[in-house]
């Protein structure tokens, strides 16, 4: 049983009237009952053509018997008329004939979407498309996408029982009326979490199962509100449409009641065809994985190396790394790095850099020609839509063994899944932190033992270093204060020494040993009064506390 009240019934009738579907009705009957919506679309037109006839047999009775009581001086006269047919009955036939026809006709409001694009066949094709996308999930939440026209077709519906409602002394504000977007939640959600073997659809979930409708018949809809309420519609660039659900609702909201009725019709006209169900989009959010990494080789970028569209080097540390974790999680990007990681494709226009699947990020980043050794550089990757969220400390670690047994150019440790607020403890403080290297030097001019044990007594030398001419491409010129807090000098020969340093982050290590031209100050050239360069360059330590240790 509906639990309709008396001040729906001229709701309905008036509804029924314009060729609205049942479950639009119960929408602006504010009916909130979910189980209501659940009812076949026909059982439910039937009890409200119940409702509204059964008023008018009330009506009906009522009315004959204060006919009967007003006439009983010509009773024998009214005995010899013919008895006439009530008007229920009349009523009752029609109401019975209309409701046939509208069970065939797509509804001007929801545009079919709250009739046979709400009933378990429609639930079946969704269900079958999220199994088809194999993802691994507990919980589900359903989205729906709805063309913005069914906002000026609501406005329309409102606007046509808006005096209706307040000639009988009643209040029907719009924003009590069900959305078409909630209905066909409580419609389909049971329909698909049956078919999916009883997942919990919820109302909010790491996984989403996304549904879009679309309707070009009515995509004019929505047109005449450009030139009424311009300010409402400014063309941008990731947009297709000017006409998104939020400025035509914005529009729907400053335009007056009478410029609306003289520009579109009330109620709403009926379309020839329902919306079309364009395809199940299925979204998991990200998965964030850390660690450490080592680099052992000098001819191996951070990054994928391209220049003008050309590789430079044929793989990379963040290539090297993400491939087996793209595979373990299944994430998106992951069908390209699977054919990388068993030699396909492998040439210097592989378009890796192409690959949307994961974001990698590090603390700090070392030149193609540094290695990272010690503890290694702490890193993460965001990995996008994942099919699969979660793995155990067993399948971490198989996979961290995976990634070092494909290469020997890195190693990984400390591998691991984190939130995206860990990910912050990453950055923090960057510039703050310490980091270690040792550095092989050249000096022009012959030296000895005694010449560089001066080095080992400096303490918190301040440096001005100017944007190096080699990132000057890429980094704003500027000026950047940074400090050598230590270093030590080991001799090797009259033109040769070890040079390790502890800096603060960010500070430019090849350009304090050869001066870049005198754009870093003071540096070793002016030292050791001598030309200096720096031959091989080692990150001995990237002190961040982050990600945590993982025992072997």
């Amino acid at each position: 049983m509906l639990p309709l009240k008396e001040k729906d019934k001229s709701i309905i009738q008036k509804l029924l009237t314009a060729g609205c579907c049942a479950r639009c009705i119960l929408r602006f009957c504010c009916i909130s009952v979910h189980a209501a919506y659940r009812r076949p679309h026909q059982d439910t037109l039937k009890e409200l053509q119940t409702f509204i006839t059964d008023t008018e047999n009330s009506k009906s009775q009522d009315s004959a018997a204060e006919s009967t009581e007003g006439n009983n001086d010509s009773h024998d006269a009214s005995v010899s008329d013919a008895p006439e047919e009530p008007l229920s009955k009349k009523a009752k036939l029609d109401v019975s004939a209309a409701s046939e026809e509208d069970e065939s006709r797509v509804c001007g409001l929801c545009l079919g979407i709250l009739q046979e694009l709400s009933d378990p066949s429609r639930a079946a094709k969704i269900a079958e498309a999220v199994k088809t996308e194999n993802y691994k999930f507990d919980t589900m939440v359903l989205s729906v996408s709805l063309p913005a026209q069914l906002c000026v077709r609501e406005h329309s519906c409102w606007l046509h029982v808006k005096k209706e409602v307040r000639e009988k002394s009643a209040v029907l504000d719009k924003d009590d009326v069900i959305q078409v977007k909630e209905a066909f939640k409580w419609v389909m959600q049971g329909l698909v979490a049956k078919e999916l073997g009883g997942v919990d659809v919820v109302t909010k979930s790491e996984f989403e199962v996304g549904v879009e409708f679309t309707h070009p018949e009515t995509d004019a809809d929505c047109h005449f509100l450009a030139s009424t309420c311009p300010d409402c519609f400014k063309p941008t660039k990731n947009k297709q449409s000017v006409f998104t659900r939020m400025a035509v609702v914005k529009a729907l909201e400053k335009i007056p009641d009478s410029k609306f009725l003289k520009h579109y019709p009330c109620p709403p006209t009926r379309p020839n065809s329902s919306c079309t169900a364009k395809d199940v989009q299925c979204l998991h959010v990200s998965v964030f994985v850390a660690g450490r990494y080592n680099k052992f080789c000098r001819s191996l970028p951070q990054t994928p190396w391209v220049i003008d569209g050309e590789r430079r080097m044929e793989s990379s540390v963040e290539e090297l790394i993400a491939a087996p974790i793209l595979l373990a999680f299944r994430a998106d990007g992951e069908s390209t790095l699977l054919m990388a990681a068993r030699g396909v494709m492998l040439n210097h226009h592989l378009p890796f850099y192409y690959i949307t699947g994961f974001n990698f990020s590090s603390s700090g980043r070392e030149d193609v020609d540094v290695r990272t050794l010690g503890n290694g550089r702490p890193f993460a990757m965001e990995l996008l839509n994942p099919h699969r969220s979660r793995l155990s400390r067993v399948e971490m670690k198989r996979l961290q063994e995976t990634i070092n047994d494909s290469s020997d150019k890195i190693r990984v440790r400390d591998l691991q899944i984190v939130t995206r607020e860990a990910m912050s403890r990453m950055k923090e403080g960057e510039e703050e932190k310490t980091k270690s290297y040792t550095a092989l030097v050249w000096t022009q001019k012959p030296i000895q033992r005694a010449d560089i044990t001066f080095i080992d007594d400096i303490k918190d030398l301040t440096l001005d270093q100017k944007t190096p001419l080699r990132v000057l491409h890429r980094r704003a010129l500027a000026v950047r204060q940074r400090v050598i807090h230590s270093m030590n000098a080991r001799f090797l020969d009259p033109h040769h020494f070890h040079l390790g340093l502890k800096t603060q982050a960010g500070t430019y290590i090849k350009e304090f040993v050869h001066g870049d031209f005198g754009r870093t100050k003071p540096n070793l050239c002016q030292l050791l009064q001598t030309d200096t360069d720096i031959l091989e360059l080692d990150v001995e330590s990237v002190d961040v506390d982050w990600p945590p240790a993982i025992p072997e």
